[in-house]
């Protein structure tokens, strides 16, 4: 396929300013003016939408194809939720008025407020069904994504240590975690201490214990963790922190494997975030738009970011400031029309369809495992949750490793699953095939797993030169990332 800039004819325009009709004035100054041409290409709006339009043709999404990713929750969106993100009244709401807290009942009645008392019956709503789902008493709508409310929530824990006139600096973290868990601790200021697992993929207890005294500020664990696995020790971890003066931090983003079935908030955890683009069914990749609510006890609910939405006797709501807020991590409310399906997805499953969502994601995932456990490692033989990290140890024995895989099933025409990562586990395959796929979809991918195991014992070196059927060949990934090359057929960066 021809690049756009190959496509390019000089002359070629794709719209037509009208002359204008107003005096000319210099926006900028000469210093800051372009001396040479852009060099953009040249084409014609059919040029332009026939371009990308192959392209998208030539996409791997999960509207068309199966995503087997682990820890990404890559699952397929009812489109009915996008309709009601879309509707008028919440597609043009403008985002100032989301933005000013601090409005009196009877100013919200005519004022700004008062055109926006759906928006904020949604968020209103969502708040409390979300707190019912996790056990917790508040919520703070502002962060954009995970990693986001992950950081709120420890900017949180260090705002309630110093309210109480302590100085904690520091976040234990399970070597079980997702990578965010210690990243958002350091952005945060805390020193980090990486916990072991031990042999049943849970976080060790004796080692966890030594580590704790006065200067933790939290502990911070991803459940169910990145092996898929539920530690069953997780109340007595709580139990632990409280009883050392910190707090306990639930990562919630694998929250689909537990909803209906377990409340973090009921086995003791103090703060949590949820990702609404993986556990509640808005789009997820390609950088955003995501949404990360933290969620924490009523105790904590003053130092939660932004305003709290209030109300009042007579059914109007309000913004009101929080005495205590950690302050703005983001405008307004974050991302409203990520809110908006996340609700609307709520509404359409009901408790009975939330709770089958656990049980069709953890049932999707044993099955996976049980069926591939004779073709791979498997280091940790326990039933699994929403998904299950396999080893393929025994393929790399033969010089056939995850990426050789990997590259394996990009040839079939299907999406890997996340390779190398847990780090704890050599060679790891990382697979979660989410509630939403039916079991057609999942034989498919077992029988192309079973084929990688099957041809890596009897030729190994046909991984090569794979993939041979695809937009490109086999890339030399430690090359293009240690040697860049932006420019295209010779044009000046």
């Amino acid at each position: 396929m021809m690049t756009i800039y190959e496509k390019s004819v000089t002359g070629r325009k794709g719209v037509k300013l009208p002359e204008r009709d107003v005096k000319e004035y210099p926006a900028l100054g000469d210093k800051l003016l372009r001396l040479e041409e852009a060099g953009l290409p040249e084409l014609s709006e059919p040029d332009v939408v026939r371009h990308f339009s192959a392209l998208a043709a030539k996409n791997y999404s999960v509207d068309s194809n199966f995503y087997p990713l682990g820890s990404c929750t890559m699952k397929y969106n009812p489109k009915v939720i996008e309709d009601a993100a879309s509707l008028p009244a919440l597609r043009n709401l403008h985002p100032f008025l989301l933005h000013s807290p601090g409005a009196s009942a009877a100013a919200s009645k005519s004022a700004g407020l008062g055109a926006i008392q759906g928006a904020l019956e949604i968020l209103y709503r969502l708040e409390k069904a979300l707190s019912a789902i996790t056990g917790m008493g508040a919520v703070s709508f502002q962060p954009m994504a995970g990693a986001h409310g992950e950081f709120a929530g420890l900017k949180i824990a260090a705002a309630f240590h110093a309210s109480r006139g302590e100085k904690r600096n520091t976040v234990i973290v399970p070597d079980t975690s997702h990578g965010t868990n210690p990243a958002s601790s350091a952005m945060a200021g805390f020193r980090v201490i990486t916990v072991t697992s031990d042999k049943n993929g849970e976080m060790d207890m004796s080692e966890y214990q030594k580590h704790l005294n006065s200067s933790v500020a939290a502990v911070m664990m991803t459940v169910p963790n990145t092996l898929g696995i539920f530690n069953r020790n997780i109340k007595e971890v709580c139990e632990l922190a409280h009883k050392a003066g910190a707090l306990a931090y639930c990562d919630g983003a694998n929250m689909n494997a537990l909803l209906g079935k377990m409340r973090p908030g009921d086995a003791g955890f103090d703060i949590m975030h949820l990702n609404m683009h993986k556990t509640f069914a808005t789009p997820h990749g390609g950088g955003g738009p995501g949404a990360g609510p933290v969620c924490v006890k009523k105790e904590l609910a003053d130092f939660l970011p932004g305003a709290a939405i209030v109300k009042d006797k007579s059914g109007v709501f309000t913004l009101v400031k929080r005495p205590r807020s950690i302050g703005a991590i983001a405008p307004f409310f974050g991302n409203f029309a990520v809110l908006v399906k996340a609700y609307a997805y709520i509404l359409l499953m009901g408790c009975d369809g939330l709770k089958e969502v656990a049980e069709k994601a953890v049932l999707n995932a044993n099955y996976i495992k049980a069926a591939l456990e004779k073709f791979y490692e498997l280091p940790y033989k326990r039933r699994c949750m929403h998904e299950c990290v396999f080893s393929a140890s025994l393929q790399a024995e033969k010089g056939v490793h995850a990426l050789d895989i990997a590259k394996f099933l990009i040839d079939g025409g299907m999406h890997p699953p996340t390779i190398y990562f847990p780090l704890i586990v050599k060679e790891a395959l990382m697979i979660e095939p989410t509630e939403t796929e039916s079991r057609g979809t999942l034989d498919a991918f077992i029988e192309m797993m079973a084929s990688a195991a099957r041809l890596a014992d009897s030729d190994p070196d046909a991984f090569k030169k794979m993939p041979e059927h695809c937009c490109v060949g086999r890339l030399d990934e430690t090359a293009a990332a240690r040697k860049l090359d932006i420019k295209e057929n010779g044009a000046k960066p």
